[in-house]
């Protein structure tokens, strides 16, 4: 829901860091799967209820995350770039909720399911959208620099950071607030639901 302002916000700083990646040789798939086996780490450290370690994994995933992107623009941004940046980001999503599921099975699992049952919904209509867009070649102005339409809504990058941050420094309270995300993910698949029936259903009309 305000991606479109947090990501002005952090633009120049990723890419100032994107600039000195670049100039080591590093590549964006190299950042990306950084990022991924760091992130990956919060499901052991999660088990062992290491919670602040896990945070410290969490952000490290999410600045790799960040700084992928503008860093294959200083080059040439690839398809299977942004195919491995996708996947490993909703592997990641629902590592760290598993990860709050093995932590407390007794308190955490249910809503640790309605939580991964809520990404399930916003993952797919956000993959299927994108495909169709580029299928009918609908242009993403909000988001120009995705490699593939961002189908926005509720729950987008900056409202998942805060609750996993959340997640983190607030343990005890990890079934209240999974509920609570959960909710918002809900009414995010609906609305991507209904917007993205709309759109296409527009495009056959003209």
């Amino acid at each position: 829901m305000v991606d479109r302002w947090t990501i002005q916000i952090v633009k120049q700083p990723l890419i100032y860091g994107a600039l000195f990646l670049h100039r080591q040789n590093v590549s964006a798939d190299q950042v990306t799967l950084f990022g991924a086996l760091v992130g990956l780490l919060c499901l052991p450290l999660l088990f062992l209820n290491f919670y602040y370690a896990a945070l410290v994994c969490i952000i490290i995933n999410r600045i790799a995350d960040g700084l992928d992107g503008p860093l294959a623009r200083m080059t040439k941004a690839t398809d299977c770039g942004a195919f491995l940046d996708i996947t490993l980001d909703f592997i990641f999503y629902s590592a760290v909720v598993f990860g709050f599921a093995l932590a407390d099975p007794t308190n955490n699992s249910l809503a640790a399911a309605a939580l991964l049952f809520s990404f399930i919904g916003t993952g797919s209509s956000f993959l299927a959208f994108g495909i169709m867009a580029e299928r009918h070649n609908i242009s993403n102005f909000r988001f120009a620099n995705k490699g593939f339409y961002y189908l926005d809504g509720l729950a987008e990058g900056t409202e998942t950071i805060i609750f996993l941050v959340l997640f983190c420094v607030f343990p005890q309270h990890f079934s209240l607030i999974a509920w609570f995300f959960a909710s918002i993910c809900y009414l995010t698949t609906i609305i991507r639901i209904l917007t993205g029936f709309k759109t296409l259903k527009e495009m056959r009309a003209q």
